[in-house]
């Protein structure tokens, strides 16, 4: 039995697992490496940080992705592999339609807009919403909520909960919550969190905002290409953690006008190309004229075309609008 075939039949849980010793074990670990269908998706730079010789990384790597399915498939297996793909409601039928049934997992979902538009309503909407179970909508899980604007409440949460019939006090504890101070430690906190989605069933996965922290540290033109390198990188290693759990992954986004354009929109998210090609899909939410009212334009999809849909944000959380223009009620 040659090599390849003995590394298909040996399956590794945990770390331990690759025979890599306590003082690897613990190097991986600090790096952010807590599981092995991290590990999988690792680069061997990545490991030699952890002064692990790149022969010796390209080993664990391979040792890891043994456990991982084939890199190649047929596409007809690929449709398989998509009927994987699990959907979050919004709250709002209307949004839901608009995504095709809800939010899909194993990618990125990214909500910019003004101030005020609902980016953070929808979040907080969402880590209700995932508590339930799949025939109301829900994925049956937690979620994982990183805030580096001091936005989440749990008030909100708990008004939220009560309006789904939910336990309040359930639903609170069913949310991983922790505050980013500044870019690397949003950056560390999600490098970080492998071992904790795994130990807590976390199927979804918010960073709210995405760029707040990395626009106000990384100011100046020549500073730009270091703030871009590190925002890649953040965004890579979000979809790697939606794909190894199956997870919702989901950011909002400030915006930025441009004076100089005369036509079309002059509001554009922050982030520029690199989150622009790293966000699966790309809804941009605006403010209507009655009040409550929101406007949610699909600005990108992989697959789903162009289109507006309108909801509201209530005292109860995300709903659709009545054929009068109000709050659905029931």
């Amino acid at each position: 039995m040659n090599e390849e075939a003995a590394l298909e039949k040996k399956r590794y849980e945990r770390l331990e697992d690759l025979e890599i010793g306590p003082a690897i074990s613990k190097k991986l670990r600090e790096l952010g490496f807590h599981t092995v269908e991290n590990l999988g998706m690792a680069t061997a730079k990545e490991l030699e940080q952890a002064g692990i010789s790149k022969k010796k990384a390209v080993e664990l790597i391979r040792k890891a992705r043994s456990c991982m399915p084939l890199p190649f498939i047929r596409g007809d297996e690929l449709l398989k592999m998509r009927q994987t793909v699990l959907r979050l409601t919004t709250g709002s039928r209307m949004l839901d339609k608009l995504l095709d049934g809800g939010i899909e997992s194993q990618s990125i979902t990214e909500f910019y807009g003004e101030f005020g538009s609902g980016k953070s309503q929808i979040c907080h909407q969402l880590c209700v919403n995932v508590q339930l179970p799949p025939e109301r909508g829900g994925l049956g899980g937690a979620a994982l909520y990183i805030d580096t604007e001091n936005t989440f409440r749990t008030e909100r949460i708990i008004q939220m909960a009560k309006n789904l019939h939910l336990d309040p006090q359930e639903a609170i504890k069913n949310i991983i919550f922790a505050e980013a101070y500044t870019s690397d430690h949003q950056m560390f906190l999600l490098e970080n969190a492998d071992k904790v989605i795994k130990e807590n069933g976390v199927r979804l996965i918010i960073v709210d905002s995405l760029t707040s922290h990395f626009r106000s540290e990384y100011l100046g033109r020549e500073m730009l290409a270091e703030r871009q390198q590190k925002l890649n990188k953040h965004l890579h290693r979000l979809i790697r953690l939606a794909r190894a759990f199956n997870a919702v992954a989901v950011v909002t986004n400030q915006v930025m006008s441009k004076p100089d354009v005369f036509f079309g929109d002059a509001i554009h998210p922050v982030g520029g190309h690199v989150v622009a090609h790293t966000s699966h899909t790309r809804v941009f939410l605006r403010k209507s004229a009655r009040g409550s009212v929101r406007i949610a334009r699909l600005v990108s999809s992989p697959y789903l075309p162009e289109g507006e849909g309108i909801f509201i944000v209530s005292e109860r959380g995300i709903e659709d609008v009545n054929e009068e223009g109000g709050e659905r009620r029931g």
